[in-house]
């Protein structure tokens, strides 16, 4: 039986990496074993950049809740737990928003959440 060489395969392999590395500078985006090394460490930093951006919008959120919160004269601790005992459920997202957008409605948040830790 007849060989059969991989000359195809290899060529879409290497494409397929160097389309990924469009953009990239000098050998970065011309050689494929160079390209390979650059492509990987990015797909990397990527799926990391993905679960940072998760951790730092919470966080965005938090500080925007607690500052909201006291200005109502009630910090962000007790604020949640005051919530969490009044059965308020309502994501940070959200609340982070009603803080913003709606003041009056974060302020009668607070309120309740004043009433069940008392």
């Amino acid at each position: 039986m007849a060989r059969i060489k991989g000359g195809m395969n290899a060529k879409k392999k290497h494409n397929r990496v160097l389309k990924l590395a469009k953009g990239y500078r000098g050998a970065r985006s011309k050689q494929y074993r160079i390209a390979k090394q650059s492509v990987m460490r990015a797909m990397a930093e990527s799926f990391a950049g993905r679960k940072q951006r998760k951790r730092q919008f919470r966080q965005l959120w938090i500080a925007r809740i607690n500052a909201a919160a006291r200005m109502n004269g009630l910090s962000y601790s007790k604020f949640m737990y005051g919530l969490k005992l009044a059965d308020v459920q309502i994501n940070r997202k959200m609340l982070s928003e009603m803080a913003i957008s709606d003041p009056e409605g974060f302020a009668s948040l607070v309120e309740v959440a004043k009433s069940k830790l008392a």
